[in-house]
């Protein structure tokens, strides 16, 4: 059973790192508690690590995971939440012949599961399935989105995870710095930041074991853009 405030700046961390794809700083986190001092961060953080819902990693700066939410609450990416039936699988991973059918049963929406994502070496994906899954319609905007599965862990430091599942907006284009779904020489499909760099292109993990890649622009084509998380905890993460 965690605190008012434990519960708070749990939320507070994973919606940080959605964003900015770092930890905030402990004078960020007083702040948006409104304590006096990072004394009283120091003894929540310790606090939820010991419970086991972040853990710190060592040998870096302003390095939080989160590894788990309380029951009750979504893991969210960029400030978007969800229904944690979902994220539990409850409400629907399956199969349908008639996706439509299922669109909009229970304020939720039936998503195309199109294959696994590499985030790491990239892999084929954007392919054509009879896989679904949903998610309440309120986190979707007007736009088009399909779903994947992440296979790789060159994300982690953006919060994205091995076995996650990305809903991504579909779009021909993206701002610097947005997490995106690459087609790389019209061959490899992979997950990363976008970093636009006068007549380059870069894709940047987030993760130090992984490098940067640098493209011209002609070389890589965008396919949609992140637009939020599930994850499953039934795996012990």
């Amino acid at each position: 059973m965690l605190t008012r405030k434990q519960h708070e700046l749990l939320l507070y961390i994973n919606d940080y790192l959605g964003r900015h794809g770092v930890s905030p700083s402990f004078d960020e986190m007083k702040d948006a508690l409104g304590l006096r001092s990072k004394s009283g961060i120091h003894r929540l953080i310790t606090g939820l690590e010991e419970r086991g819902f972040i853990r710190r990693l060592p040998h870096r700066a302003r390095a939080l995971e989160v590894k788990r939410l309380p029951e009750d609450v979504a893991l969210e990416v960029g400030g978007k939440g969800f229904d944690p039936k979902v994220i539990r699988g409850e409400f629907g991973r399956g199969r349908s012949n008639d996706p439509a059918a299922e669109a909009d049963v229970e304020a939720g929406v039936a998503l195309p599961l199109l294959g696994r994502i590499a985030a790491g070496t990239p892999i084929e994906a954007l392919r054509q399935s009879d896989r679904f899954v949903g998610v309440p319609a309120s986190m979707l905007g007007s736009g088009e989105y399909y779903a994947l599965e992440v296979d790789g862990d060159s994300m982690i430091d953006a919060g994205i995870f091995d076995g996650d599942t990305v809903v991504i907006e579909r779009c021909d284009d993206a701002e610097t710095g947005a997490i995106v779904v690459a087609l790389v020489e019209r061959e490899e499909v992979t997950l990363k930041r976008l970093r636009k760099r006068h007549n380059s292109v870069a894709l940047e993990p987030a993760n130090p074991a992984f490098e940067t890649r640098i493209f011209g622009p002609d070389q890589v084509e965008i396919q949609g853009r992140l637009s939020a998380l599930i994850r499953s905890y039934t795996n012990g993460r």
